[in-house]
């Protein structure tokens, strides 16, 4: 072989590794563009039609473009070398994105059944536990996504984060949940929920503090992640019960707290308030 050939070879050896090294590099970076650019689309979708909690489904319904195309996107998702906090926030975006496509799907919706309110989501055939759903290369339901994927999370504080198109849920946020900054939104999803009788109501009274039937629903999550975390005056209390507990009395003021110290309350649960989240003819658009 000449010094030419050799020469030649070599160049072309260092050319395909800087260009594998390069494939290698931007594979990662694509897929990061990739999720921000899909995350970015949803975000600005709720900050323009998500207000305090509530939805301009009306609005949706009209312009659903941008829903229709983040949906669809959620479709083929790539997220299993994603982070642990990336791919969770994925799946909170996901449950979100679908409760506000299932809506607007049937918006305005006829109520059929007594058991639920008139414009409820629960007057949706199978909105939860039968229409299906591809995310991520999956087919699956909004109630296979709270109940089989969100629990190996492993923190309670995703239940009243997603929003179930009802009033008793947790606020929906009008902005969309990100791996940077996860923490910090769950914290203030707990944080809120604290603020708000549907999700504990403290009369001193009566003597009865009633909780989300949330709290119940995900009994399992919540005594895992909480029970052992709630001052020992309450080690007579139920698994459930110190819970609940633990999960509210950060956020609760002075004589809230100095109320459950006494530990003579009783808990209950409240009924769950399915009434659409919905803004239109309450001043929305």
């Amino acid at each position: 072989m000449s010094h030419v050939e050799r020469h030649t070879r070599q160049r072309r050896t260092t050319w395909l590794a800087c260009a594998l090294t390069c494939c290698l590099v931007s594979a990662p970076l694509a897929q990061e563009s990739s999720e921000a650019a899909r995350t970015k689309t949803f975000d600005s979708l709720l900050d323009l039609y998500v207000r305090n909690g509530d939805v301009y489904y009306r609005a949706i319904k009209s312009e659903r473009a941008r829903l229709d195309s983040y949906v669809g996107q959620l479709a083929t998702a790539s997220i299993d070398k994603r982070s642990r906090d990336e791919q969770l926030a994925f799946w909170l975006n996901a449950y979100d994105a679908l409760v506000l496509r299932t809506v607007a799907d049937h918006y305005p919706i006829q109520g059929r059944s007594s058991e639920y309110p008139a414009k409820s989501i629960r007057q949706i055939s199978g909105a939860f536990e039968r229409l299906p759903h591809r995310v991520a290369g999956r087919t699956v339901t909004l109630d296979q996504i709270e109940q089989t994927i969100l629990p190996t999370f492993h923190d309670p504080r995703v239940y009243f984060a997603i929003g179930r198109g009802a009033a008793g849920s947790g606020r929906l946020r009008s902005e969309a949940f990100t791996g940077t900054r996860l923490e910090e939104q769950l914290a203030d999803v707990a944080a809120e929920c604290v603020t708000r009788a549907q999700c504990i109501a403290i009369d001193r009274e009566t003597g009865k503090v009633s909780a989300s039937s949330i709290f119940s629903w995900r009994e399992k999550d919540f005594t895992a992640a909480y029970a052992d975390k709630a001052p020992a005056a309450f080690a007579s209390r139920s698994p459930i019960e110190r819970a609940v507990i633990a999960f509210v009395m950060p956020k609760l003021t002075g004589t809230e707290k100095e109320f459950l110290a006494k530990n003579t309350f009783q808990l209950t649960y409240s009924a769950f308030d399915w009434t659409l989240n919905d803004l239109t003819g309450r001043g929305g658009r």
